[in-house]
């Protein structure tokens, strides 16, 4: 009985002794997370909705908050001010029009990385008037809108069609030149309905008393169910930068993101901000920013809205997204999606 006992009580100071060993190596596994080691990023940013989630962030680079990364911004007026520093190396990081992102891929031969989308659509049917409530209203009437042969067209006609309106029959789009133009046309009553852009929208109501938001195509295009979205503007960097420290391009999408959910929390301050940056005039950005849908959007749900979008633009007309007409690979490969 006294050699059970002693047995017993020995396989349990055993038993004991296992046991802390095992939590001292559990222990001694559990590893600090790495520091991230920050680079320095210069950044471009178009003038407009695309540009505003970024005010945030550019405010606390300029100010000194401690940032993993160094940032250097720029912000111009057109894209063709930005892609060519893109490709040629003079930027890291850039901020432009979605469909643009597959055309520069497709120029470099996969060397362009989107990161995330920055802005959903923007693009509305305003009315003087009270006659359309839904796509299909706008059957037998004329729209007056400009973006003839880009995005704001092939996204026009493809809802018309998803609602049973014949884009070149059943309905008549007066293409205007200049958003402006159709701000004018709206003014003098020479059109009762427009599809204009924010902040255009912004200002036309500014203008014009009357004028009602009739329909938001984002909206719309979300009302189909189909898993893509409509866009504007996403954010892309080239693919050498991405691979020399991902980490360092980690913390800059969460700055990024914070940034976003800062300007969409605090109206106010941000449209002070985006009229300082010269983006748009402060006071049309207080009004329109709601409407701007603003957004950082990542990983798989980045590629699920993008690669949707960019099929559609794609099936309207190949050239918009880099492709040719029965080039079944002319969009972008899974190497496009950062983090998908």
């Amino acid at each position: 009985m006294k050699l059970w006992k002693k047995a017993g009580a020995l396989m349990l100071a055993l038993a004991l002794t296992l046991a802390l060993a095992s939590c001292g190596q559990q222990e001694t596994q559990t590893e600090e997370p790495e520091e991230v080691t920050g680079e320095s990023y210069s950044v471009a940013a178009l003038k407009g909705p695309t540009a505003m989630g970024l005010v945030k962030l550019m405010h606390d680079a300029e100010s000194g908050a401690e940032l993993t990364n160094d940032y250097t911004f720029t912000l111009a007026a057109s894209a063709d001010e930005v892609s060519p520093k893109l490709m040629q190396g003079e930027l890291d990081i850039a901020c432009v029009p979605a469909n643009l992102a597959a055309v520069l891929y497709q120029k470099t031969g996969g060397e362009i990385v989107t990161l995330g989308i920055n802005t959903l659509g923007v693009l509305y049917i305003v009315e003087n008037g009270n006659a359309v409530t839904s796509m299909a209203d706008l059957a037998g009437k004329t729209i007056v809108a400009s973006g003839k042969g880009s995005t704001p067209e092939y996204a026009l006609r493809y809802l018309l069609r998803e609602n049973g309106v014949d884009p070149d029959g059943g309905v008549v789009i007066d293409w205007k030149s200049e958003h402006s133009e159709c701000v004018s046309a709206l003014a003098t009553g020479a059109a009762t309905i427009a599809m204009l852009p924010q902040p255009f929208v912004t200002v036309a109501q500014s203008k014009l008393q009357d004028l009602r938001v009739a329909l938001d195509l984002t909206q719309e295009w979300d009302a189909l169910d189909n898993g893509s979205a409509l866009l504007t503007g996403v954010v892309v960097a080239r693919k050498d930068v991405v691979e020399e420290n991902p980490a360092a391009i980690d913390a800059f999408l969460a700055d990024y993101a914070q940034s976003v959910e800062w300007v969409n929390a605090n109206t106010a301050d941000a449209a002070a901000l985006i009229g300082d940056y010269g983006i748009v005039d402060a006071a049309v950005a207080e009004k329109a920013l709601p409407a701007c849908n603003i957004v950082c959007i990542t990983g798989a749900e980045m590629k699920e809205k993008l690669s949707g979008y960019l099929q559609v633009l794609f099936e309207e007309d190949p050239s918009s997204v880099g492709a040719q007409a029965g080039d079944d690979a002319g969009l972008p490969g899974d190497d496009f999606y950062y983090g998908a």
